[in-house]
């Protein structure tokens, strides 16, 4: 699982091609402040992102930002990544959120669990709908992954990230097809 860093303010943003379309981030010198997936159009994306993280200046990304960038376009293009070790900068996100996309950020890609299935993770199978709310307002989108997490009876659920739920199937239809992710063969 990655750390969780503290540092005090967002130090800059920036855009970036995937599979699904224009993707954003913002980091602070420390960690990962914020993830934003494609919205309909590269303009909506860069939109978003900026009314997310207003004081952020467009900048080029920092080794640690850089590397969250590669793995980010490398799994929504296919390839088998695992982004635990992205320092996520948590300050401001509430102790229970933070429990959530800990617990989800434990799910394997292409696997799914649903909301009470991970609200008993967290040992309180009752907080279904708390876990929901808080996964609609996750800031890492892709590296806490929500689209992992279904409504009871393998129901999609909803999904604030990008084009919605339509981002979600793609998301998880990219991690369970077959190609470089599954391949088990070799090291």
């Amino acid at each position: 699982m990655g750390s969780i860093g503290h540092a005090k303010a967002t130090a800059g943003i920036a855009f970036f091609a995937t599979a699904l379309g224009t993707c954003g981030i913002a980091w602070s010198d420390a960690a990962i402040t914020g993830v934003q997936l494609p919205e309909r159009t590269a303009s909506g994306t860069c939109t978003r992102l900026r009314r997310r993280f207003p004081d952020a200046r467009e900048l080029e990304p920092p080794p640690h930002a850089r590397a969250a960038i590669g793995d980010i376009v490398a799994l929504l293009g296919g390839e088998r990544r695992d982004l635990g070790g992205i320092a996520l900068d948590m300050d401001g996100v509430p102790p229970f959120n933070r429990r959530v996309y800990e617990a989800a950020r434990s799910i394997a890609p292409g696997d799914t669990v649903t909301y009470g299935e991970l609200a008993a993770r967290l040992g309180d199978p009752a907080a279904a709908r708390d876990v929901g709310q808080a996964l609609g307002a996750n800031p890492f989108p892709v590296i806490v992954p929500c689209h992992r997490v279904l409504a009871a009876g393998g129901r999609t659920g909803g999904f604030s990230g990008g084009a919605g739920v339509e981002t979600k199937l793609r998301m998880l239809a990219i991690e369970r097809s077959p190609g470089p992710l599954f391949d088990r063969t070799g090291p």
